[in-house]
């Protein structure tokens, strides 16, 4: 049961509220009544996450893990290194994308976007570097396109390293969380639970039976509800995230009726305070 509390210490100082107080204890009773009318029951098995088996040790198959592959319209960070610094810094136009505190996933700045610093996919599917010239990468994982440029920088760097990050993997987490925002994942995976919990998680109010994701899929966008509260989640197809996936937390009943009950209330509680203000300015 949540019960919403309300600091009444000011007001209970007032001459006039500790005089209408003792000589009015029904109308003071009904505002309170009103005032706490709000009060909204959540049962804990709904906020409780992957429920099932108690038996420890249990297990659940997972789906294979989700790769994303670049394609056209992606940005990538590409940072080089090698035995030369100097050398490798001409490699470098582009101002590395800070990752704070090591984390690995983080949200957009400011402006409700990522920093896009980075090598634009073409439309032919391919970048262009200094002095490697153009490699198509579209098709291509991560992973294989930083073998594909490490080859080609051998020619002129002594042991060089690439960093390759892909800066268009953004999700999107909306509804009923702490933070919702739009989020850029540096790395290659992200699971939906990762995904809540960087927006701060789901609020008492989210309903983390039916999850929204939406997903843009060969030119359409596909729509799955996914229920975290049970351990078959970790089956789902789903729980690996795609680019540009949208997670929607939904609002529980419990959220909706206090929001209706606020609106309903306040009228009241303007009109117990209007009779308030009139028994004080008549005594």
């Amino acid at each position: 049961m949540n019960h919403i509390s309300y600091d009444c210490t000011s007001l209970s100082r007032h001459p006039y509220w500790r005089s209408f107080r003792c000589k009015s204890p029904l109308i003071t009773l009904l505002l309170l009544s009103v005032l706490l009318s709000g009060n909204g029951c959540v049962s804990p098995k709904s906020i409780v996450y992957f429920q099932g088996e108690a038996e420890t040790g249990s297990a659940v198959r997972m789906p294979e893990a989700y790769t994303p592959l670049i394609k056209t319209g992606d940005v990538l960070s590409i940072q080089v290194s090698s035995l030369n610094a100097e050398a490798a810094t001409f490699f470098n136009p582009y101002t590395p994308m800070l990752v704070a505190n090591g984390r690995t996933v983080q949200p957009s700045n400011t402006s409700g976007l990522p920093e896009m610093s980075g090598y634009l996919v073409s439309p032919d599917g391919e970048i262009e570097l200094p002095l490697i010239g153009s490699i198509k990468v579209s098709g291509l994982t991560i992973s294989q396109t930083k073998e594909q440029v490490r080859d080609k920088l051998k020619t002129y760097l002594k042991e060089p390293t690439v960093n390759i990050r892909n800066l268009n993997f953004r999700i999107s987490v909306l509804g009923e969380v702490v933070r919702p925002s739009l989020f850029t994942v540096p790395n290659d995976q992200i699971t939906l639970i990762e995904a809540i919990s960087l927006a701060g998680d789901a609020t008492i109010y989210g309903r983390r039976d039916n999850i929204l994701v939406v997903r843009e899929e060969n030119g359409q966008k596909t729509f799955s509800r996914l229920d975290i509260t049970k351990r078959n989640l970790f089956r789902s197809p789903y729980y690996y995230l795609h680019p540009n996936d949208i997670v929607y937390v939904e609002p529980g009943k419990v959220r909706v009726s206090t929001a209706n009950q606020f609106y309903q209330v306040i009228p009241a509680i303007l009109s117990a305070l209007s009779l308030v203000a009139i028994i004080v300015t008549r005594r």
